[in-house]
C-alpha cells in the first residue's frame, strides 16, 4: 500500500479525530499510504469514517473507524485509549476535528463561542492529555494539532474560530515545552483554503480573490495537509516541536494592501 514519495510509518498507529470531513479524510489516507494504522474517528457521520476506511483495506491497509463525542472529556480518553489498544500503541495524534462557523461578534452569546472553543480547543487538550498518558510508556511519539492560517490572521465574521486555531498554536507550543522531555513531540499544522466540492458555489467572491492572489495559483487539497501531518510525525521531523507550520500556497507571504 506504501506510497515511496512518503516517510515511511509502518509500525505506527495514527489517531485521526474528525477524519470522516474532507480534511480528515485526506490525512487518513495520506498515513495509510506512509504504512500506518489509522483510527478513523467521527462523530455524526459513521457512514463516510467507513467508506475511509474500507478504501485503505482495499489497498491493503489498516484502519478502524471508532466513533466518539469530542465535547464530552471522558469519550476523548475513551477513543485515545481504544486506539492504543487496538495495536498495542499508539505513535500519533492527529487532533483535526473542529467547526467553523460564520457568525459576527453583534449578537454572538456565550453560548455560541464555547461550542467552537469546545470542539476545537478543549477537545484537543483532552485528546492531547490523555495521548500522552498512553505515549509516555511506550518510548514517545507525536501530537499534531490542525489550526489554521486565520489562527494568526483574523476573518470577519469568524472571531470564535479565529481564536480557537490561535489558542492550538499556543496549546501546541506550550505542550511541546512540557512534554518534550517525555519524548513528545507536538507541532501544529495551518492550512490555508482548502477545496472541496461546491466551494466556489458556496463562496465565489473569496474563491475568485484566493486564486487570483495565491502565489501557487491553487486552492489547497486535503491530501497537502494530510502531507505535512505525515512529515511532522516522521523521523524527518524529529528535531522538530512547538512548530506551526503553514501550508498556504504562499497566501501568507501575498502583500494585503
Amino acid at each position: 500500500m506504501t506510497d515511496p514519495a512518503l516517510p515511511d510509518l509502518s509500525g505506527h498507529t495514527v489517531l485521526v479525530t474528525g477524519a470522516s470531513g474532507t480534511v480528515g479524510r485526506g490525512i487518513a489516507w495520506r498515513f495509510a499510504l506512509a504504512g500506518a494504522a489509522v483510527v478513523v474517528h467521527h462523530r455524526a457521520r459513521a457512514d463516510r469514517a467507513e467508506e475511509v476506511v474500507e478504501r485503505i483495506r482495499r489497498r491493503g491497509g489498516e484502519a478502524l473507524a471508532l466513533r466518539a463525542d469530542l465535547t464530552d472529556e471522558t469519550e476523548c480518553r475513551r477513543l485515545v485509549r481504544e486506539s492504543a489498544s487496538w495495536n498495542g500503541r499508539l505513535t500519533t495524534l492527529v487532533n483535526n476535528a473542529g467547526v467553523q462557523p460564520v457568525q459576527p461578534l453583534e449578537g454572538m452569546t456565550v453560548a455560541d463561542w464555547r461550542e467552537v472553543a469546545d470542539l476545537n480547543v478543549v477537545s484537543a487538550f483532552a485528546c492531547t492529555q490523555a495521548a500522552v498518558e498512553a505515549m509516555r510508556t511506550t518510548g514517545g511519539g507525536t501530537v499534531t494539532h490542525v489550526a489554521s492560517i486565520e489562527g494568526s490572521q483574523p476573518a470577519r465574521h469568524h472571531a470564535h474560530y479565529c481564536s480557537s486555531k490561535a489558542a492550538l498554536i499556543m496549546h501546541a507550543r506550550s505542550a511541546a515545552l512540557e512534554y518534550g522531555p517525555l519524548g513528545i513531540r507536538v507541532n501544529t499544522v495551518s492550512p490555508g483554503l482548502i477545496d472541496r466540492p461546491g466551494l466556489a458555489a458556496d463562496w465565489p467572491d473569496g474563491v475568485r480573490r484566493w486564486d487570483r492572489t495565491a502565489p501557487l495559483g491553487r486552492r489547497g487539497e486535503a491530501e497537502d495537509i494530510g502531507d505535512a501531518c505525515v512529515f511532522l510525525a516522521s523521523p524527518m521531523a524529529r528535531w522538530l516541536t512547538g512548530h506551526n507550520l503553514v501550508v498556504d500556497g504562499g497566501m501568507s507571504c501575498a502583500p494585503t494592501w
